[in-house]
């Protein structure tokens, strides 16, 4: 079972909690939109407003019904996991002494239940959260810290929990397990949230909360405990985002503003990691040496990232001549991989919170191999569990589609590999630095790949009609090939697969019917030859064929229907640059179709549990 995000928030302050709570949701509800809803400290009572589908559904039923009034309260965005959507089964859960939004899933609900069953309570919902919620309520002593660390250990799960009690009217209680929570700090105010773009519209301070730390929230103050009842001291962290980074800023869509953030998020990255024209990783802990001296390196990741990961790979082996096994985080942990000292095992992860990335992090280093992280996240869990992290500088990405962190994790990959290259001795002083430099050009490149939006969306538009199609291409074009057919299923919901082109004769050209779209992605020249000998066999057959190629690609006029031809980068770079027409086309058949580009169906931002 797969179970995605949610997002949760809380305040207490002198402002309307009502207004911060939506406000603040507004920012979360790419974590989750099934339902909605809120608890608001006043007159002495919880008051909830909770209902099913997007927020604004929420706040249109607190027009017509009311809304509940007060100083402090939490509030929820739901991705259903126990429990279909609905208005019952959203959050927050509890009854008039306690209340609880909660983002995880509790792996012991059932004997919970069962047991509270006996106990003599009911339950109205069919979520694992209703059993937190009354639990607290069993185990509750008039002390609301003594009985949260009661309850914490007799769940076992992940969850992340924003707590208020009718007895503390003034105090918004929270503790985390594996499920990211952060303490926004305030003046004359505080927070909690699943992520920073909630709070940043009133605070960039904030402190990250550690497995199962439990903080205490006042107006005034933020006391931290562990599970002992220990005060613990925490370090404040200050958000460098700008405030317009998690808004459209004049976008249709946060996909599309993302995409045009690729440059500056790529240039972010990248500059602080070159010196002298030359990779520089210092600042990580690490270098050339260190790199040079392992065995086999192995990447980890799921979906986009994963899809990073194999260009990563061909990168690699062909620069630095070492192995590199790519894995789908889900697959590796289960099968027994081997993998010890002497290995490197990097795992790449935009949230840092990735569930299976996490637990393939913790089987490598219970293996004693090295890891290193890529992530965009600070402070994350796999960023604080890696031996060596490197950060992708690319701010907030709303848009569940990742764009500009799949670009970011592509550009540090190509970092490692010319590091790693010259710590081998495979490739010479002189041409590191001359791929370096050609790296730090590319987001001029990419803007020029931008420019081609236009042709981007009426080839889109040709697509409309098509029930599936086939993305192809050879070596490194076959890896974005991957990247490209997953961004058009995720948002346009058109089926389609992307193959080897080479494999095609294998079988999959059965599936090639009179107008089928195949997208055929060409810019490695040693490999064009045989790449525009597939093409030609799916056309011959009656597909429609769009090609994505490079500036000097000969192609027959009979070869493809439509050609996007892509500006001019050394070919090792070019999956950076043929990238962004591959985004394009998927944002714009997704537009065309009418669909939410955003929030796709059936899909969040991250998977934070198995």
């Amino acid at each position: 079972m797969v179970i995605f995000m949610c997002g949760i928030v809380g305040y207490i302050g002198d402002r309307d909690c009502t207004n911060v709570l939506i406000d603040a949701l507004e920012k979360l509800e790419y974590r989750g939109y099934d339902s909605a809803g809120i608890a608001v400290m006043g007159n002495g009572a919880i008051n909830v407003a909770k209902c099913k589908g997007r927020l604004a559904n929420l706040v249109e039923k607190m027009e017509n019904e009311g809304r509940p009034s007060g100083n402090m309260g939490i509030g929820h965005t739901r991705w259903a996991t126990h429990g279909e959507p609905s208005d019952i089964n959203s959050h927050p859960h509890g009854n008039r002494r306690v209340t609880v939004v909660h983002n995880g899933i509790i792996e012991n609900y059932r004997q919970i239940k069962e047991f509270l069953i006996n106990e003599g309570y009911s339950f109205v919902s069919e979520t694992d959260t209703e059993t937190v919620a009354k639990l607290l309520d069993y185990h509750y002593s008039g002390n609301p810290v003594d009985t949260i660390i009661k309850v914490l250990s007799e769940i076992k799960g992940s969850y992340a929990l924003g707590v208020i009690f009718r007895d503390f009217p003034n105090t918004i209680y929270a503790v985390r397990k594996d499920s990211p929570l952060i303490v926004g700090k305030g003046e004359h105010e505080n927070f909690i949230a699943s992520d920073v773009p909630a709070i940043m519209k009133y605070t960039r301070n904030y402190y990250l909360l550690e497995q199962n730390e439990i903080a205490v929230i006042k107006k005034e103050s933020v006391t931290f405990y562990n599970t002992h009842k220990e005060k613990i001291s925490k370090e404040i962290h200050v958000a460098d985002w700008d405030v317009d980074a998690a808004e459209k800023g004049g976008y249709e869509h946060f996909m599309l503003k993302e995409i045009h953030e690729q440059p500056t998020a790529i240039k972010t990255t990248i500059m602080p990691r070159i010196q002298n024209s030359m990779p520089d990783f210092s600042a990580e802990g690490f270098d050339n040496k260190r790199l040079s001296s392992y065995k086999k390196i192995f990447i980890v990741a799921c979906g986009t990232a994963m899809h990073a990961g194999l260009v990563g790979k061909y990168v690699i082996e062909k620069l630095a001549r070492v192995p590199v096994i790519v894995d789908i985080a889900s697959e590796f942990r289960y099968r027994e991989p081997l993998i010890g000292e002497g290995d490197l095992m990097i795992v790449i992860s935009q949230s840092g919170e990735t569930a299976d990335t996490k637990a393939a992090l913790e089987l490598a280093k219970n293996n004693n191999a090295d890891t290193m992280a890529i992530v965009n996240v600070k402070g994350s869990s796999i960023a604080r569990d890696a031996d060596m992290v490197i950060y992708t500088h690319a701010g907030p990405e709303i848009s569940v589609a990742s764009t500009k962190a799949y670009m970011v994790q592509i550009s540090v990959m190509y970092l490692i590999a010319f590091e790693l290259a010259l710590g081998n001795d495979t490739i010479t002083k002189e041409q590191c630095a001359a791929y370096t430099k050609q790296l730090e050009e590319i987001p001029d490149i990419i803007e020029q790949s931008i420019a081609l939006e236009n042709k981007c969306q009426f080839v889109a538009s040709k697509l409309l009609n098509a029930e599936s199609l086939l993305y192809i291409g050879r070596g490194l074009d076959y890896a974005l090939s991957m990247e490209g057919s997953l961004k058009l299923k995720e948002i346009s919901y058109i089926h389609s697969e992307s193959y080897a082109a080479g494999e095609l004769k294998h079988g999959t050209i059965s599936l090639i019917t009179e107008g089928m779209p195949v997208i055929a992605v060409v810019t490695q020249d040693d490999l064009e030859e045989k790449t525009i000998s597939n093409i030609k066999e799916v056309k011959s057959r009656g597909a429609m064929v769009i090609l994505v190629c490079g500036k000097d690609v000969q192609v027959e006029d009979e070869v493809a229907d439509y050609v996007i031809r892509l500006p001019k980068a050394d070919k090792l770079l070019m999956p950076m640059v043929a990238a962004v027409p591959l985004q394009l086309i998927a944002y714009y058949a997704a537009v065309l179709k009418g669909n939410d580009v955003d929030k796709p169906r059936n899909l969040a931002k991250s998977v934070t549990v198995e």
